[in-house]
């Protein structure tokens, strides 16, 4: 009689239990390991920093479970009170926002939130809502009113000023709009319009973002400075070699030589250890995520579910490029981190909600066809 009665409630238990798709589960293991490893060395001389990544992990894990279990029928639903809710509190943050280092970006609620943190995933959400009551239906004016969606609540993250954040809100965005089925013309003509715009672009930038740009291209003009960070870490990098310093062994890392070396600037740390080899591995892990989340987007049984699981995708390809690319100085530095990698609770939540999703579409998919 037990053992019908513990198999009945295994039944009754395993589709919340059993909500993980397995591969990309998996991928996402393999990179939060690489993560506490690296962190291990990274944090060396930062008490409690492994511990909070252990704790910042499990919080994502908890997220990613959640989401997991939220239909995508039910996530098209809340779309528009997310997007409407995000957009709200971002005028308020305009509005009544407290300040931290030259920052107008937090909103106190009786605790401190980022609201720009919300629109990563409210805005593909928003706009993946938006084509799936179009499908069919798609003319020129339908991609004019996703970009007013859009300019919206990137406007107001980059007033805060959040150049980083808001270039991902764009991405995340721009996503949704290219799969919805944006021309290769309109596509190439936003090109041109944003290559002509630029000088008014430059114009519009806060001080510290041309501080930025010009760096990147001699970060030498101010070694000691300005252009200290992107020199010692393309240093670390280099000096790593193939096969790397090894574990524990980086000099840069060690010497305290790599600013942010926990959150932004981990790459470096993991590239001087490990070298070219490892970061070939890691590598190929960004890949196998970005691959299996682009093949749950293709399968994805409806438009909405495509669009944002593509688009989720996507984001996470992006964080990885800009990141690498920042501390490798080929970009600009825009305080993006690396994706289950560098430390940080709220791009871990962020990160665990879109794996969330993902797993979602994948095991309702399933679900439809059994």
């Amino acid at each position: 009689m037990r053992i019908n009665e513990r198999r009945s409630l295994w039944r009754r238990a395993k589709p919340y239990l059993l909500v993980f798709d397995a591969p990309l589960a998996m991928i996402i293991f393999l990179l939060l390991g690489t993560s506490l490893i690296t962190m291990y060395s990274a944090g060396a001389d930062f008490p409690g920093r492994v511990e909070g990544q252990l704790r910042n992990m499990m919080i994502a894990f908890v997220v990613m479970w959640l989401a997991a279990q939220v239909p995508p029928q039910t996530l098209m639903r809340l779309a528009v009170p997310i997007y409407t809710v995000g957009v709200t509190l971002l005028i308020a943050v305009f509005m009544f926002g407290i300040i931290k280092k030259g920052a107008r970006r937090w909103l106190h609620i009786g605790f401190d939130i980022q609201p720009s943190e919300i629109m990563k995933i409210a805005m593909p959400l928003m706009l993946a809502w938006y084509f799936h009551q179009k499908a069919g239906l798609v003319r020129w004016h339908s991609f004019l009113i996703a970009t007013v969606l859009l300019a919206v609540p990137v406007g107001l993250i980059q007033l805060q000023p959040d150049l980083g954040t808001s270039l991902l809100v764009l991405a995340s965005g721009f996503y949704v709009i290219f799969l919805a089925g944006l021309s290769w013309k309109a596509l190439l003509g936003l090109f041109v319009a944003g290559a002509a715009s630029l000088p008014v672009a430059w114009s519009l930038m806060h001080d510290y973002q041309r501080e930025r740009v010009i760096t990147l291209i001699d970060p030498y003009a101010d070694p000691l400075g300005k252009g200290f960070h992107i020199i010692q870490s393309t240093i670390a990098i280099g000096s790593g070699g193939v096969s790397g310093k090894g574990w524990m062994k980086g000099t840069q890392t060690h010497l305290e030589f790599i600013p942010e070396r926990t959150t932004d600037f981990i790459f470096s740390v993991f590239s001087e250890e490990f070298g070219l080899i490892g970061f070939l591995g890691l590598l190929l892990l960004y890949l196998l995520l970005i691959g299996r989340g682009l093949m749950i987007a293709a399968n994805a049984p409806t438009l909405f579910a495509r669009l944002l699981a593509g688009a989720i995708t996507m984001i996470f390809f992006t964080y990885a490029f800009v990141n690498m690319s920042m501390v490798s100085g080929i970009l600009p530095v825009v305080g993006v981190p690396l994706p289950f990698m560098s430390y940080g609770g709220t791009a871990f939540v962020t990160l665990g909600l879109g794996a969330g999703i993902l797993m979602s579409i994948q095991r309702h998919r399933k679900l439809v066809q059994t």
